[in-house]
């Protein structure tokens, strides 16, 4: 199958979103603008000759139930659903769709439902983060998933999602997914940065894991995108970083990265960046990868503060000095949106209850989360939640009842958007801030199945 084409087609996404009657509620649009993307999906999979019109069980029908399926067996799902097919029929319906359909389903979706929204953002700018999550898989030791290394003798699946999060939109931008054994999130947000077009200006945040001179030049090379990355300031950080003192500063550094090392390019104390050779396996995705010109000349604005418990932070970014110090605190603090983002679409959306072992129906199921989670997170920002006069504090839309209650959305023909909006309303929480809680870090394995799976 050739490869997909991944910039998103903004005119025909618009059309989409405009056809759709005004008198209806956000909710109601939203539903049509899914089912539409679906039906693109299907398609799409006619076109690749996978399946027939004559079916019991139609590409788009598939789709929209595994985006709206929940943690059950597949049984008790086709039940909720109202579909009459066993799961048998569902395992073989899908290998006939590719992850890459799921993925367009994904994509245009949250394209065109971002018509007519407001630009969410601080002070004008699009604000991504982009970080990594594991998505741990039954045991299939003959799946590219398959990890095992002396930490893990007996061996496991995981697969590994690098989406782009928008922050204050609250829903996922893109994402890739690869083999836990040879993930790269660097290489994937590389990807994702070539593969799509910035028509806005954008500001991408991103932690330690990404700290790469290679990064950082496609960032500064793409039209529109900024960066914030917060970058290492021990003995192991970069040269010209290192060499900064240790205190609060806001300060301009410019250094030049070759691939050679000749005599000029010592003699000129040019930062030499290693290629690893070709032959050696992964060696075109790592840390060392560099795929600008060389010599390169790269200029970064450098950002050091001091927190509450007297550690020191380092930022290093390309954004202009309209931007204080303090404007970069709160991006670079707002970036934990993303691992809450995580929380709920593991949690909430039903990440941690998959329906397969096979590597790429767990794919299939990734985009369908993130597809629910985009739905969702649209249909909450919409939703007016009554605050109390004299309460202690203000309330938030509860959104895991909000997940189900969507998801009960799309299988449900007679439930309008307006009564799907009141019902969310119902369901909050409180909003404590301020709160801290250390990280409890610990392993988390795969939630076996508690029926039998077709393979």
């Amino acid at each position: 199958m050739e490869r997909l084409e991944n910039r998103h087609n903004s005119d025909t996404q618009t059309a989409i979103f405009e056809e759709t009657s005004n008198t209806l509620s956000i909710a109601d649009m939203l539903k049509r603008t899914l089912e539409r993307t679906i039906t693109s999906g299907e398609d799409m999979t006619r076109s690749l000759g996978q399946t027939a019109r004559n079916q019991k069980l139609p590409p788009a029908t598939l789709i929209k139930f595994l985006i709206a399926a929940e943690g059950g067996s597949l049984a008790k799902e086709l039940h909720r659903a109202g579909i009459d097919a066993t799961p048998a029929a569902v395992s073989q319906r899908r290998r006939q769709i590719p992850p890459a359909v799921f993925r367009k389903v994904f994509l245009d979706f949250t394209s065109s439902s971002a018509y007519g929204q407001p630009n969410r953002g601080y002070k004008g700018y699009r604000v991504l983060a982009c970080d990594g999550t594991a998505v741990n898989m039954a045991r299939n030791p003959n799946a590219p998933s398959f990890v095992c290394n002396n930490s893990a003798p007996k061996g496991y699946n995981q697969l590994h999602l690098s989406p782009l999060f928008d922050i204050y939109d609250r829903t996922y931008f893109d994402a890739v997914i690869q083999p836990a054994p040879h993930k790269d999130e660097p290489g994937a947000l590389v990807e994702m940065v070539k593969r799509n077009d910035f028509n806005r200006r954008t500001i991408i945040v991103l932690d330690r894991g990404y700290e790469s001179y290679n990064v950082m030049a496609h960032l500064m090379n793409t039209p529109n995108v900024y960066f914030v990355l917060r970058v290492k300031h021990n003995h192991s950080a970069m040269r010209e970083i290192a060499r900064l003192p240790m205190l609060e500063l806001d300060c301009d550094i410019a250094f030049t990265i070759s691939t050679t090392q000749t005599n000029e390019d010592k003699r000129n104390r040019h930062i030499y960046l290693p290629q690893p050779k070709k032959s050696k396996p992964g060696s075109t995705t790592r840390r060392a990868r560099w795929d600008c010109p060389s010599p390169y000349t790269m200029r970064l604005r450098i950002v050091r503060f001091q927190l509450d418990n007297g550690n020191f932070e380092t930022l290093a970014t390309s954004l202009p000095r309209s931007f204080t110090v303090d404007d970069l605190k709160e991006i670079y603090h707002r970036r934990w949106g993303i691992e809450t983002s995580f929380r709920d679409l593991k949690y909430s959306a039903g990440l941690v209850n998959l329906h397969s072992k096979r590597d790429d129906f767990v794919e299939q199921e990734i985009y369908a989360a993130l597809t629910a989670f985009n739905f969702t997170s649209r249909i909450v920002q919409e939703t007016v939640v009554q605050q109390p006069t004299d309460g202690l504090y203000a309330y938030a839309v509860n959104f895991k009842m909000a997940v189900t209650l969507c998801k009960e959305f799309l299988n449900n023909p007679n439930m309008t958007g307006k009564e799907v909006m009141q019902k969310i309303s119902r369901h909050t929480v409180p909003i404590r801030p301020g709160r801290q809680d250390e990280r409890n870090l610990r392993a988390k394995g795969f939630g076996w199945f508690t029926y039998r799976i077709a393979a």
